[in-house]
């Protein structure tokens, strides 16, 4: 049976409705009538997860409405909560937390959001060739220094967590060659050697990466031991993480890198018991969750909430505490 705790007109069945988040989202007091999430690209993973969200919201929650909104993805998505264009959002841990904070992309306009669920970690692919890797000699991630490198297309959260890594390792603009490249672009620039290496922050085993690896001989640049130190503590509320040998082919070796993890964020005042009902039925259908982003099945279960980026909505706390999940006291509201 349907629930009705959130009251909304009806999406016809199988229809997701598309926008281009032209219009402002009902931003009134209590359930919110009209659901809007923001993603990302429709290439990337955040899209076909946020048309699942919606598709949940729809089949659970009698004459309840919602649509997906494809985006610039973490920054746009957080500045588009703030403004009440959007009500649910995917972002990057990282971009959260600069936001709650103020600072990087976010400086001087704190943006407060809440968690509702962490879904799965985005990590730091540091990509080029064998061959370019013997010749510029790379064999930790600040060797990219005085080489051509693509940090992400611009306002990415790519581009948010590479110039982030780069300022916890002390690399300024004017020490690499920079490129703002968006995944495609970059990969071909590597092809036709107009670049040196570029960043994937993305679910391990993406696809743009395994496609570069079948027709290219890839390679990773690890972090060592003293760069990984140096991100972990500085800012963005990173963890190290290690790329097993054999998850893109060529690549044999583990590589040791960083990831942050993504998240389903709400505004600080959005409604408690939609909170609430829109994560309790998530989890209730992770197996859809799960269909659109195989590869992110071992980290969505409820206690991956302890990886929080920004505090857990008090609703959504409320789920965790009857999953006997416990939330940690640094990500209480």
């Amino acid at each position: 049976m349907r629930r009705s705790l959130l009251k909304a007109a009806a999406i016809p069945a199988g229809v997701l409705l598309l926008s281009a988040c032209s219009q402002p989202a009902d931003n009134t007091d209590g359930p919110v009538e009209n659901l809007s999430i923001a993603t990302g690209g429709t290439s990337g993973v955040y899209y076909p997860i946020g048309g699942v969200l919606a598709t949940i919201v729809e089949n659970e929650f009698e004459g309840h409405q919602a649509s997906v909104e494809a985006t610039g993805a973490s920054v746009e998505n957080i500045r588009l909560i703030d403004s009440g264009e959007a009500h649910l959002a995917i972002v990057q841990g990282d971009s959260a937390d600069q936001a709650i904070s103020g600072t990087a992309d976010f400086e001087g306009e704190e943006i407060q959001t809440r968690t509702l669920a962490v879904l799965y970690p985005n990590v730091f692919h540091a990509v080029t060739f064998d061959s370019i890797a013997e010749s510029q000699g790379y064999e930790c991630f600040s060797d990219v220094v005085g080489t051509r490198y693509s940090v992400g297309d611009i306002g990415s959260g790519n581009e948010t967590t590479t110039n982030q890594v780069f300022e916890s390792l002390g690399i300024d603009e004017g020490d690499i060659e920079l490129d703002q490249l968006g995944y495609a672009e970059t990969a071909t620039a590597l092809q036709n050697g107009q670049l040196d290496a570029g960043s994937w922050v993305v679910g391990e085993g993406h696809s743009g990466i395994v496609e570069l690896g079948t027709t290219d001989d890839i390679s990773m640049i690890p972090m060592c031991d003293e760069e990984l130190d140096q991100i972990v503590e500085g800012d963005g509320d990173y963890t190290e993480h290690t790329i097993e040998g054999g998850t893109y082919p060529g690549v044999d070796e583990d590589v040791t890198t960083v990831a942050t993890w993504n998240a389903l964020v709400v505004s600080e005042d959005f409604d408690d018991d939609q909170a609430y009902e829109i994560t309790k039925a998530m989890y209730d259908n992770i197996d859809d969750v799960i269909g659109a982003y195989a590869p992110g099945e071992e980290y969505l279960v409820p206690e991956t909430i302890e990886n929080a980026p920004v505090p857990v909505h008090p609703g959504a706390q409320r789920f965790y505490e009857e999953q006997d999940v416990e939330v940690p006291e640094g990500v209480q509201e």
